[in-house]
């Protein structure tokens, strides 16, 4: 078996800043990326309907060591593709992805001190081992969106699908279509649709907080021509992430407020052309969902226009021809889409066993966000749910790195973090009610109730934690043999 320092998990946007990061902070270290796809990309190559972009700023949602230049903030899906295959090719990631290795079992040895890691390949599967593993395979499947079980959705005769397997032939021009749902993917697809379409419904079971936003930023250019290069960027960014954290704690501090400014928003976007109180008046707070972004108003434009509907409603059945609400009223289409969310798992679906034993993540605590309870040499690369998701993953490579560099300037064979704490209590590891979040809370790793088992959603609060915090700080155990860390697989149960 083909053995590497490291292996990466995934080819998309963490995993390749993750290998930027190795090359720059681990250059005697040996890796690789296994990519279950044929290209890099990740979500930006898998997906490929209408209208997709980005739901947060490139200013942040790009790499800190190769700034966005598009004037594009929010950036259309090509943009984003074509930015993280420049980013490889440029810091050399690119040569160290192998594709069409679809992780599926990773198993840990504390005699060996490694990873045995098993990917499909071709129908085959190929084994390679590593003394660290560093998962950035995402947190859904790849292979089908969540579609629920529609009533009658088998008399159909149109067509049915779900944006995650877009047809790149499918011709909607002059069709009927309804896309059930309200999340970032409906409000995105909606109103591109709705540039050919005949007329497009967006269904929806309850309501969303939709904020018009330019996809360009006037102060951003003007930083551009004042503070050129790195230093432009580098504030630049930092007003973005400043900017977020900000309307964060505000709204979770008085969402009373922000609740009536955004419905000001909206009603002054729509006017009469749709009824803000039945169609866009949440019964969560702001933030207790994330907040859907309609790019130079184009949501609020197509409602305007005409071309674009909003029905609050719930689904009795498919007919032949359409969807028939509970409130009587039938909705005829030529083309229904069910953007109802991703299917989501930990880790990239892959399973685990760890010195024999099954290891199961929900059950698990998370260290920091990134690291499991008494799992050795294991790392995932997770971003924020308020906030652009490469600012945490970007940090936690550097942590990785960190780590990395700390045991082998120590002699150290594997680390784990572990608890000794009798009162840490288990929480979930993300606090949204949205419903694809909840369908699947259970299978993803707990947070604890303090540091460092808290999952902080905050920026400032991680680069002190990630990037200059101890990194022997007393709940990271570390070992220079072959023995058994205090509370890993071997000594206790799996996940306990």
């Amino acid at each position: 078996m083909e053995h590497f320092d490291i292996l990466i998990v995934g080819a998309g946007l963490s995993g390749i800043g993750a290998g930027a990061r190795m090359n720059e902070q681990c250059p005697r270290k040996s890796y690789a990326i296994l990519e279950g796809r044929q290209a890099i990309g990740g979500t930006w190559d898998l997906f490929r309907y209408p209208g997709l972009r980005s739901d947060s700023d490139m200013y942040t949602l790009g790499f800190p060591f190769r700034p966005w230049n598009h004037r594009q903030a929010i950036a259309p899906g090509e943009l984003i593709r074509d930015y993280i295959r420049e980013t490889a090719q440029e810091h050399q990631v690119d040569r160290h992805v192998r594709f069409g290795h679809a992780v599926r079992h990773a198993s840990w040895s504390s005699k060996d001190a490694c990873w045995t890691v098993e990917a499909q390949v071709q129908g085959e599967v190929i084994r390679y081992t590593c003394n660290f593993l560093y998962m950035c395979s995402g947190y859904y499947r790849y292979d089908g969106g969540y579609m629920p079980q529609f009533p009658g959705h088998e008399r159909f005769g149109g067509t049915l699908l779900h944006p995650q397997q877009w047809p790149e032939d499918l011709d909607y021009s002059g069709k009927r279509i309804v896309v059930i749902g309200s999340g970032a993917t409906a409000v995105t697809l909606v109103p591109a649709l709705a540039e050919k379409a005949a007329h497009v419904t967006m269904l929806q079971r309850s309501p969303t907080y939709v904020i018009g936003l330019p996809d360009w930023d006037p102060l951003t250019e003007a930083l551009r021509v004042l503070l050129p290069g790195r230093i432009g960027s580098a504030v630049n960014r930092f007003k973005n992430v400043w900017l977020a954290t900000l309307f964060f704690q505000i709204s979770r501090r008085w969402p009373k407020l922000i609740r009536k400014a955004l419905r000001l928003h909206m009603r002054h976007q729509l006017g009469n052309a749709c009824n803000v109180d039945v169609h866009f008046n949440p019964q969560y707070n702001p933030w207790e969902e994330r907040l859907c972004i309609a790019a130079n108003n184009d949501l609020f434009k197509a409602i305007r226009s005409g071309r674009t509907e909003v029905v609050t409603d719930h689904i009795e059945g498919f007919t032949e021809t359409g969807i028939h609400l509970k409130s009587g009223r039938t909705l005829e289409a030529d083309i229904i889409v069910s953007a109802t969310g991703l299917d989501l798992v930990p880790l990239g679906g892959v399973t685990f066993s760890l010195d024999g034993q099954p290891w199961e993540p929900g059950r698990s605590i998370t260290y920091k966000g990134m690291m499991f309870k008494d799992v050795p040499n294991l790392a995932q690369a997770t971003g924020y749910t308020n906030a652009s998701w490469t600012l945490k993953c970007d940090l936690t490579s550097l942590y990785v790195c960190r780590l990395i560099n700390h045991m082998d300037r120590n002699g150290y064979r594997f680390c784990a973090p572990h608890n000794t704490d009798p009162d840490l209590t288990e929480l979930p590891f993300v606090d949204f009610s949205s419903g694809y979040i909840q369908r699947a809370i259970d299978k993803f790793p707990k947070q604890g109730s303090k540091a460092p088992w808290k999952l902080y959603q905050n920026y400032a609060r991680d680069i002190v934690s990630l990037k200059f915090g101890a990194l022997e700080d007393g709940v990271m155990r570390f070992t220079d043999d072959g023995a058994t860390l205090p509370g890993t697989a071997s000594s206790t149960v799996p996940g306990s």
